[in-house]
């Protein structure tokens, strides 16, 4: 008997990953369209985090504990999560796409004899039925996938498929289960969390992004999108020429090869749209694009499409903001 669907909140060194929040929000839908209740579970050595997860439109959220969850491994996360699925035994599972999660959630579900449907874009159900899409081959196909068989069904969402905001809040705060679960071994033990180079800015976390491609055609010119993207508090960002080209650093490059980012506007400059950036940015929430090729891909999945010189575009556009700000 389905027992609903449950939601994993992934957190890190006391903070909650953002993107939890968007698995939420997938989860919230696929329980409207057949009519169950979503659970969230987070995983630690204690209640602490479950705690910031109650407000949202939930029926309840559960605190599975060990000493052993203090820090993630996926033998400890992966025997802890079988046994929170065992008791509640779901119809859904459903994960954020994150490194985390690609490294324990495969063992997870082949626990339950059960694929992993990763990487999802989005999904639709019918009947009953739910129809996962995914991409392959860098975005250049969609795949619907249904899994077949009983028991649970486990399904990650891409960062962007859905958005945060977009999760649903309650009115009463939801009830904190803390449940104590068995953990056995854990053969791996955790070392300091792996930390790149500090990148001038993470483009994942900013609201307005202001992308430039091969248009722009000298590296002098990004003072016009840089000027922009100051007026908008915004910030500015890549196509893999202009940083392979050395007039943007590597970590201002969107695309399949950079960053993934899901702001609530990008603005795309002489961006013709290949496939490859396509992939870093389709999930915004608004997108302008200014290219002088009216068959530029770009526009395909533009809400706002102007075809003409951004040389022309961008120094008006920026004038008529001046002009709203005062």
């Amino acid at each position: 008997m389905s027992n609903g669907i449950l939601v994993f909140v992934e957190h890190r060194q006391g903070v909650i990953n953002k993107v939890s929040f968007e698995a939420v929000a997938a989860a919230q839908q696929l329980g409207a369209s057949l009519g169950q209740e979503v659970t969230a579970v987070v995983l630690g050595a204690d209640a602490a985090l479950a705690n910031e997860v109650t407000g949202f439109k939930l029926a309840g959220v559960v605190s599975a504990e060990n000493p052993k969850l203090a820090d993630y491994t996926p033998d400890a996360y992966a025997d802890a999560f079988e046994k929170v699925v065992r008791a509640r035994e779901p119809q859904y599972v459903i994960f954020p796409h994150t490194y985390l999660v690609r490294d324990f959630a495969p063992k997870l579900a082949a626990r339950f004899g059960k694929g992993l449907v990763s990487d999802c874009v989005r999904m639709k159900a019918e009947g009953g039925a739910v129809t996962f899409t995914r991409r392959l081959f860098q975005g250049k196909m969609d795949a619907d996938v249904v899994a077949s068989g009983g028991g649970a069904v486990f399904a990650t969402f891409q960062s962007g498929a859905y958005r945060g905001d977009q999760a649903e809040r309650g009115g009463a705060a939801a009830a904190v289960e803390s449940v104590a679960v068995e953990v056995g071994e854990v053969r791996m033990q955790p070392e300091a969390p792996f930390q790149e180079v500090k990148a001038a800015v993470d483009l994942t976390k900013t609201d307005v992004i202001i992308a430039i491609g091969r248009g722009i055609k000298s590296q002098e010119n990004i003072a016009l999108a840089q000027k922009l993207a100051e007026l908008l508090g915004g910030d500015i960002a890549a196509s893999r020429p202009i940083c392979d080209a050395g007039w943007l650093p590597i970590d201002r490059q969107i695309g399949s090869s950079g960053q993934t980012v899901a702001p609530k506007l990008y603005i795309a400059l002489g961006i013709s749209g290949a496939i490859q950036h396509l992939v870093g940015m389709k999930n915004a929430g608004t997108i302008v694009a200014v290219n002088k090729d009216a068959e530029a891909p770009i526009f395909d999945i533009a809400d706002y499409g102007i075809v003409g010189d951004l040389f022309e575009v961008v120094p008006a556009l920026t004038e008529e903001i001046q002009k709203l700000k005062g």
